[in-house]
């Protein structure tokens, strides 16, 4: 297999977005554009990965990271242009790029690959990623001549009345000998109202040589579409939701109402699994077999384990055991490890804590920085004080111990095994396994007090 190279442009300002955050940067499901592209693109086997960057280059750089090299575009002088910049690492290098734009999120790898193969069977200088458009309007058509031959692109305004009637359009995607197309680019003009270098005029420059053209058609055109704007961005959004929740149903998921369920393209569901609405699941999560979450939950970089249930509740950056009960009204916050068939009650918040198999903490409660042991049971109301205002401290309550209702327990402390604490303490000292501990202040009843502050 010959080397296999990726120019994926991403250097345009996106003014019709009208946000200060770089076009290719806005995300679908939770993702950037630019992002999804390149986690396509990386599916392909490729020796590089070069992106154009311009406005707002240190953005996507920040984004994409080690994933690929990047070249600046100074000026936006069109995209003929912006693909020259890739010369310093492309030019003279056997093999085929593939160049895409950055605000096509929906582009799979499958028809990248695709492409690629086509391009390399019919050993073209250039293949056109094309497809068919109910409506073309605006849309570069492909003209092919009687043996259904690329003959050339023509843009919308300057198509006559047969062309307009052309359905097949240019999407923006294109496969290249990579020598030639550097070599074409040289020759390329900007000679138009816009003063600019466009890439489609490699192809009239490719036939002029007579090189060989193809196109390769996708059957779906929906995942062609750029986003230029916020309108075409909620489409996008709608499209790949649709497309994910679909995959996920026919995999053995129960989505209750797909249209009001929103799954990340990197989430993992097994069968049996039922999702109320308005759920919102997103990042690296993994959902075992049998688990029900909802409704208007919302889950990122999750494992939830096998028959768990997780009702209106938000959990980020945790791992969840088996048979766990979580919410309504919870709160999982980062580092929380909870174990098999943990109670996790309403109102109860857990953060950076490790509880567990068959513990409670039923409600009310704040559990931050503690490490609890099993078959524990934490009153309502009970709080682990980690903070000093300066340091956090740990808060250790070992197994089979009971905490009462309205406890506060100032770390660093540990409530030794099986004890018990009784309700409405405050506890700054270790408790003993198998104790009971009482942390209250003397009540002291004033008699004919209240008669006396009435009057």
């Amino acid at each position: 297999m010959s080397n296999r190279f990726a120019v994926v442009l991403a250097a345009g300002k996106g003014t019709r977005m009208r946000s200060k955050i770089h076009k290719m940067l806005h995300p679908v499901l939770g993702k950037s554009m630019v992002q999804h592209v390149v986690d396509q693109i990386k599916q392909l086997e490729l020796s590089q990965i070069i992106t154009v960057v311009g406005f707002g280059a240190e953005q996507v750089q920040q984004e994409l990271g080690e994933q690929s090299q990047f070249v600046l575009q100074k000026e936006q002088l069109g995209t003929g242009h912006a693909v020259q910049q890739a010369a310093e690492f492309l030019e003279g290098k056997k093999g085929t790029t593939i160049v895409v734009c950055g605000d096509t999120p929906l582009l799979k790898a499958e028809t990248l690959q695709a492409l690629i193969s086509h391009h390399e069977k019919e050993n073209a200088a250039v293949t056109i990623l094309t497809a068919l458009a109910a409506d073309a309007t605006g849309y570069g058509r492909i003209v092919r001549n009687a043996n259904k031959e690329v003959e050339k692109i023509v843009e919308h305004k300057d198509a006559n009345e047969d062309e307009l009637r052309i359905q097949e359009i240019n999407t923006g995607t294109y496969c290249f000998d990579n020598e030639w197309l550097f070599q074409a680019l040289k020759n390329v003009s900007n000679d138009n109202a816009q003063g600019e270098y466009y890439l489609p005029d490699v192809i009239e420059i490719t036939k002029q040589e007579n090189k060989k053209v193809t196109a390769f058609q996708t059957d779906d055109f929906s995942e062609t579409i750029g986003v230029n704007d916020r309108v075409a961005l909620s489409e996008a959004e709608a499209l790949m939701k649709k497309r994910i929740n679909i995959e996920h149903m026919r995999n053995g998921v129960t989505i209750i109402d797909p249209q009001n369920t929103y799954i990340g393209v990197d989430v993992t569901i097994g069968t049996d699994v039922v999702i109320e609405p308005g759920c919102i699941i997103n990042g690296n999560t993994t959902i075992e077999e049998g688990a029900h979450i909802g409704p208007n939950s919302e889950i990122t970089h999750c494992h939830i384990g096998k028959d768990s249930v997780v009702r209106q509740s938000v959990a980020s950056e945790s791992h969840i055991g088996e048979r766990v009960q979580i919410g309504p009204f919870a709160h999982i916050r980062p580092s929380a490890e909870i174990g098999n068939d943990v109670k996790i009650g309403n109102f109860v918040e857990i953060k950076k804590s490790k509880i567990d198999n068959k513990s409670k903490v039923s409600h009310l409660s704040y559990i931050g920085d503690a490490e609890i042991g099993s078959g524990v049971n934490v009153g309502c109301g009970t709080i682990t004080v980690n903070y000093d205002g300066k340091n956090k401290f740990k808060t250790v309550i070992e197994d089979d111990a009971f905490i009462g209702c309205n406890s506060n327990l100032i770390a660093p402390v540990v409530v030794g095994k099986g004890s018990f604490v009784a309700a409405g303490s405050t506890i700054h000292e270790d408790v003993p396994s198998n104790a009971l501990s009482i942390g209250r202040a003397k009540q002291v009843n004033k008699e004919n007090y209240a008669e006396k502050y009435k009057k």
